[in-house]
């Protein structure tokens, strides 16, 4: 039994040695006397039976479990050490540097993990967003575990932005100001127009005569009306600047010089004008010079869709002679009556709404805009919100530079106040408190961050995508060998790309010019920056490391130092310390007041940064007619003889050898001679004989080309347009 026992499994033998257990009780219970002689189990015993315990020896055989005292052979298993890994905390979206610092690694360690996978190292940086399975692997392969970080229920978060208050009772509504822009094409008499209008010098104070700010004034007219002008630049750097102008206006003036006609700025303006859905008012100026020509400028206007009134159109021409003052009151009533046709009107209460014109930083003011009023009437302890900056309006100033209390619509005043300084062209709103106004900053900002996160999103997903796409051609031809084959190749393909770290590899050697750009207010920066735009030479790379507005700074200097660049400042001055500290360091430091010059001297440098072009004049031919050596002390020396057949051989200039139409060597002389003189040139007709500056065969019919290696500089082919 006990055999049995051993040979099947322990259900089987239990189920074996019931039956045979029952068996053996039916036979002791037939025939007791049988089995007396035999000592049984207990199991056999009847229950029932006085002998029970007696006959019950303590022999437990084939039970499964042990009595005390007796061994039990036990097979002693080896328990592996349990070892706790590092555990990580991991969350969608971890850039590489945020997966380091909750590893508690460095950056490199991530390099290292990522080695021999699909990612492509090169561009791996440390704010790049990482894929879900690529942060797994990471931390998988630096031997520890991860857990998914919890992510808070957060909502939507609401929107707190300000807005434009609903349209207004029209009960409420009072006539206001004309606002008018004044546009046309550089140095054709704009500002000398509104010189005229409001009895000021402002031409004396532009540098070279050019416009290149938006000047907001009042001028009252001796009838009574009030009319907001607006002189934006004519200068072709100044285009933005003119847009804002014509956004922000009712009425467009377009001055046009009689004598000139239609220029490129002046078909700009009128675009801008189109785009904002202005009227236009035709002002042909300097109508007092002898060659002026009004008719001609009238039907040059036809062609961009300007039809003047005498040609059946709607659009008003007035001749004036701003310098002479000429007919300015005819082109004033225009202007009224055209407002009037308009019915402008505003509500005088409620929330401020305006336009910043353009915005500075002042020594003494701090950051200063230039607004216009559209709703409402600003005073001073407003709290205004634009874009990404508020203010509590400290101090308001008129166009004179003098203080007033408040400003209605359609009057420009500078506020001062703000916290940061708003770009030109934001819009102006009131709200109710300054925390409010933290309130619309912080989301506005919020917002612009979310915008900016799903643009780059979308733009590493489809990097992504392109280079999963080159990861799988790359192994495409790898596909028929073994892992360990295909491990090899790829390791051997790209060695030298893992022989450094991307931060340590080598700098191309494309030319470049970084700059620093600093401009006295925000418009005049934005102009420089989108002339820096139309950079498209492919000779020089230009690249603006930092923009700013104010005067040049010792951050500047250092930071000009440290990318090897230049400043360029407009309209911006620099202390005497930061020009001697720019002089100590090297720092090219240009400062300038009139756009078009500083234009020019920025391709000045970029023309000395290229190489200069080396082109060749021939001075000379001769033809070998022999070839001989000639003993210098103990050594042979082979002289070519030649005769000169057109120029002259110069012995300072570089020689060519020609064989047939292939060049067989290049270089300088060792000697030249004719007869037994060494000479310094030989010209046309005469004989001569030369050595070679190296180890050169001469043969008789072979061409000696004499040429001179010209440098002259290299010019930048970037045309900003003027």
């Amino acid at each position: 039994m006990s055999g049995l026992l051993r040979l099947t499994c322990p259900s089987a033998a239990m189920s074996v040695m019931s039956a045979v257990m029952r068996g053996t009780r039916r036979l002791v219970h037939a025939d007791p006397a049988l089995f007396s002689n035999f000592p049984f189990p207990a199991v056999f015993c009847r229950a029932g039976s006085a002998d029970f315990l007696l006959t019950c020896q303590p022999n437990r055989k084939f039970a499964f479990k042990h009595v005390k005292g007796q061994k039990k052979e036990q097979k002693t298993q080896k328990v592996k050490p349990k070892v706790d890994k590092q555990e990580v905390e991991i969350r969608q979206g971890m850039t590489a540097a945020a997966l380091a610092e909750a590893m508690n690694r460095d950056f490199d360690h991530v390099l290292e993990a990522l080695l021999n996978t699909s990612v492509h190292l090169d561009s791996l940086e440390k704010d790049t967003v990482l894929e879900e399975r690529w942060i797994k692997e990471v931390v998988t392969r630096s031997g520890m575990k991860f857990r998914w970080a919890k992510l808070s229920a957060s909502r939507e978060r609401p929107n707190r932005d300000a807005c434009r208050r609903p349209p207004a009772d029209p009960t409420l509504l009072v006539p206001r100001p004309p606002v008018v822009t004044i546009m046309g094409h550089v140095d054709h008499g704009k500002t000398t127009l509104l010189d005229s209008l409001r009895k000021s010098q402002i031409v004396s104070t532009e540098a070279g005569g050019i416009t290149q700010h938006i000047g907001a004034f009042l001028v009252q007219l001796p009838t009574g009306e009030k009319i907001t002008f607006l002189d934006t630049p004519g200068h072709a750097a100044f285009s933005s600047m003119r847009a804002r102008g014509a956004n922000a206006t009712d009425i467009v003036v377009l001055v046009v010089a009689a004598d000139d006609g239609v220029m490129n700025q002046t078909v700009e303006s009128i675009e801008h004008a189109r785009r904002a859905k202005v009227p236009v008012i035709v002002a042909v100026n300097k109508c007092d010079k002898p060659h002026a020509d009004p008719q001609r400028v009238k039907q040059e206007l036809l062609a961009h869709d300007v039809v003047c009134e005498e040609f059946g159109g709607d659009v008003q021409a007035i001749h004036i002679s701003a310098l002479k003052g000429d007919n300015l009151l005819a082109l004033t009533e225009a202007t009224v009556a055209l407002a009037e046709v308009l019915e402008l009107k505003a509500e005088p209460t409620g929330p401020v709404e305006g336009l910043v014109i353009e915005s500075r930083t002042d020594k003494g003011k701090g950051p200063v805009t230039t607004a216009i009023v559209q709703q409402g009437t600003l005073k001073r302890g407003c709290v205004l919100v634009a874009g990404k900056s508020w203010a509590k309006v400290r101090f308001l100033f008129d166009e004179n530079g003098c203080a007033v209390r408040e400003a209605g619509p359609s009057t420009a005043v500078e506020v001062v106040g703000w916290k940061e300084l708003p770009s030109a062209g934001e819009t102006i709103l009131e709200v109710e408190s300054e925390q409010r106004a933290r309130e619309v900053v912080e989301w506005r900002s919020h917002d612009e961050e979310q915008r900016k996160l799903q643009e780059e999103q979308s733009a590493i997903e489809q990097k992504q995508k392109l280079h999963l796409e080159e990861y799988r051609r790359e192994r495409e031809g790898l596909s028929h060998l073994s892992w360990r084959q295909r491990k090899v190749a790829l390791y051997r393909a790209n060695k030298t790309r893992f022989a450094t770290r991307p931060s340590e590899r080598m700098q191309s050697d494309q030319l470049s010019l970084p700059l620093i750009i600093k401009g006295d207010v925000d418009g005049s920066v934005e102009a420089i920056l989108n002339i820096l735009d139309s950079y498209d030479a492919q000779q020089c790379e230009l690249e603006v490391v930092h923009f700013g507005i104010g005067d040049i700074s010792e951050n500047d200097v250092n930071m000009a130092e440290m990318f090897g660049g230049s400043i360029y400042g407009f309209n911006v001055a620099a202390s005497r310390g930061i020009e001697q500290l720019a002089a100590r360091k090297g720092i090219p430091l240009r400062l300038h007041s009139v756009i078009y010059k500083l234009v020019d001297q920025l391709k000045e440098e970029l023309s000395a940064k290229l190489p200069p072009l080396v082109s060749e004049n021939i001075t000379g031919e001769a033809s070998v007619v022999a070839m001989f050596d000639v003993t210098v002390g103990k050594k042979k020396v082979p002289v070519a003889g030649c005769r000169v057949q057109k120029g002259q051989l110069d012995r300072r200039f570089r020689f060519r050898l020609i064989r047939g139409r292939d060049t067989v060597w290049e270089g300088s002389l060792a000697a030249l001679r004719h007869h037994k003189d060494d000479v310094q040139t030989v010209r046309a007709g005469m004989e001569c004989g030369l050595s070679a500056d190296g180890d050169v065969d001469f043969r008789a019919g072979d061409i000696v080309v004499c040429f001179e290696e010209v440098a002259a500089p290299q010019v930048t082919s970037w045309d900003p347009g003027f």
